[in-house]
């Protein structure tokens, strides 16, 4: 079986998620189908097809999150050290173009949120990073155009 990369911080949410399907979710939902049950005819009966269709997406989320978790390999980044950008290394970029900077954190795709600044191990712009150094320029296909980034920091943390 293969390994997932992964923050402990990204695990610690995806635990935290799979706990309250289980414990809040699940038997909400299960109230839900009971309750519209007595109201008769399920043919009909709208309630009772939203929660079941519900209860499948509790359902199979349930699934995915426990197959996640258990392929997780946790990689603690403060262990990490250098000015190599590698798996969960803070990143701070300056578009060569625009002058803009920007800053992510390269993570486990399980976890990317990119309005957070956690930014997909599998992405384009992060494999991009991975191996490259501290005032290294990249080059990364954009819909607009390659987009060229320089490397202005490397944190570990």
């Amino acid at each position: 079986m293969q390994k997932t990369p992964m923050t402990a911080a990204g695990l610690q949410r995806l635990e935290e998620e799979l706990r309250r399907l289980k414990s809040d979710e699940r038997p909400a939902v299960i109230r839900a189908i009971a309750e519209a049950r007595e109201h008769g005819d399920l043919s009909e009966n709208a309630e009772y097809h939203a929660a079941r269709e519900r209860q499948s997406f509790i359902e199979g989320r349930l699934q995915e999150l426990e197959e996640i978790i258990s392929t997780a390999e946790v990689i603690d980044p403060s262990t990490l050290s250098g000015d190599q950008v590698k798996f969960g290394a803070r990143v701070k970029l300056i578009d060569e173009e625009t002058e803009k900077e920007s800053s992510y954190q390269i993570v486990g795709m399980h976890e990317a949120d990119i309005k957070q600044g956690l930014l997909s191990i599998s992405s384009p712009l992060a494999k991009a990073l991975i191996g490259k150094s501290l005032g290294d320029s990249v080059s990364v296909p954009a819909p607009g155009g390659d987009r060229t980034y320089e490397i202005v920091s490397v944190i570990y943390s």
